[in-house]
C-alpha cells in the first residue's frame, strides 16, 4: 500500500493498483494547526485502515490527476545519519562513521514534496550538493529497540533527497534551509518493499546518472540506524530517519533537474531553482 498527500493536504492511498480519497472517510481536518494528520493516521494505521476502503465516503480517484505534496508535512523527528556508505566516506576525505558519530538532526521545515522545487539560497562561491538517500518512516514508538525488533517499529519508506551546502558551519545548519529534504513521492508500506536491505539508489541531474548504490552496503545497516537512534531518543510513528548517502554526490544549480528513483519506493522528478 502507499499513502500520500495530495490537493491541500487531503490524503489518499493506493492499493490494489487503485488510488483512493480517505480524507472525509477518516474525518480528518484540513485545518488542522500543526498540520499532523498524517502523523496521527500513521499512528492509528491499524485502527483506521480496516474497512476504510469500503467506508461510503472514501472516493475513487486518479492519481495523476493529483498534485502530490510532501507526505509527512510535521514529524515530531526527521533524523539522518552521516557518512554510512564507504566510498562515500572515501570522496569526502573524512575518517568519520555513522556507526561512531550517530545521527544528527534535519529542521522539520526542511522538508517537501515531488511537486515543490528545491530552492538554492544566494551564497555566491558556495557548492551544494545533492545526497540520495532511503528515508525511513517509524510506525510504533519505541526506546532502546533491540535489532531483531527494529523492522517491527518501521512503518514504510520513501525517496529522499538530503541537500547540503558545504561549508564550516554546523552541519544542522547547512542542511536545514527550506526545500533541503525532498520526501516521497508516497510512502510505501514496509509489507511492500520485499527486502529494504537490497534496494537500489540512484540519482540523475540533467539526465546525467551521478549516484547509484545499494542498502546492502550500508555500514550501519537499516535495524543499525534504530537501534542507535532509539538509545537516545524516544521513536514516534511518523518520525523519519535518513539512512545516509552513497558515493557520487556533486553540485546542483538553478536551473537543473534533479530525479531520485529507489526501487519499489519509486521516484521524484524535482526542479531546482534560485531563491
Amino acid at each position: 500500500m502507499k499513502l500520500f498527500r495530495f490537493n491541500g493536504g487531503r490524503i489518499g492511498v493506493t492499493s490494489r493498483d487503485a488510488s483512493y480519497d480517505i480524507t472525509d472517510a477518516l474525518g480528518i481536518d484540513l485545518k488542522m494547526w500543526p498540520p499532523v494528520q498524517m502523523v496521527a493516521f500513521i499512528a492509528q494505521f491499524a485502527e483506521h485502515m480496516p474497512g476504510i476502503l469500503e467506508n461510503s465516503k472514501t472516493t475513487k480517484i486518479d492519481l495523476s490527476e493529483a498534485r502530490l505534496e510532501v507526505p509527512i508535512e510535521w514529524p515530531n523527528k526527521l533524523l539522518a545519519y552521516p557518512a554510512n556508505y564507504r566510498l562515500h566516506i572515501r570522496e569526502m576525505n573524512t575518517k568519520i562513521q555513522a556507526n561512531v558519530v550517530g545521527f544528527f538532526m534535519k529542521a522539520n521545515s526542511s522538508l517537501s514534496g515531488p511537486n515543490d522545487p528545491i530552492v538554492l539560497p544566494d551564497l555566491p562561491g558556495r557548492d551544494i550538493h545533492h545526497e540520495c538517500e532511503v528515508g525511513i518512516v517509524i510506525g510504533r514508538r519505541g526506546r532502546n529497540i533491540p535489532r531483531d525488533k527494529a523492522f517491527d517499529h518501521i512503518f514504510g519508506y520513501a525517496c529522499l533527497i538530503d541537500v547540503v551546502i558545504r561549508g564550516n558551519e554546523e552541519r544542522v545548519m547547512r542542511k536545514s534551509y527550506d526545500s533541503f529534504c525532498p520526501f516521497g513521492p508516497w510512502i510505501t508500506t514496509a509489507d511492500e518493499v520485499p527486502n529494504p536491505e537490497n534496494l537500489q539508489a540512484k540519482l540523475w541531474v540533467n539526465n546525467q546518472l551521478r549516484q547509484d548504490a545499494n542498502t546492502k552496503d550500508l555500514i550501519l545497516d537499516i535495524p543499525g540506524v534504530i537501534e542507535l537512534a532509539s538509545r537516545v531518543a524516544t521513536l514516534f510513528p511518523g518520525d523519519i530517519i535518513a539512512t545516509g548517502t552513497p558515493e557520487g554526490v556533486g553540485p546542483i544549480k538553478p536551473g537543473d533537474r534533479v530525479r531520485i528513483a529507489i526501487e519499489h519506493l519509486g521516484e521524484m522528478n524535482l526542479e531546482v531553482v534560485a531563491a
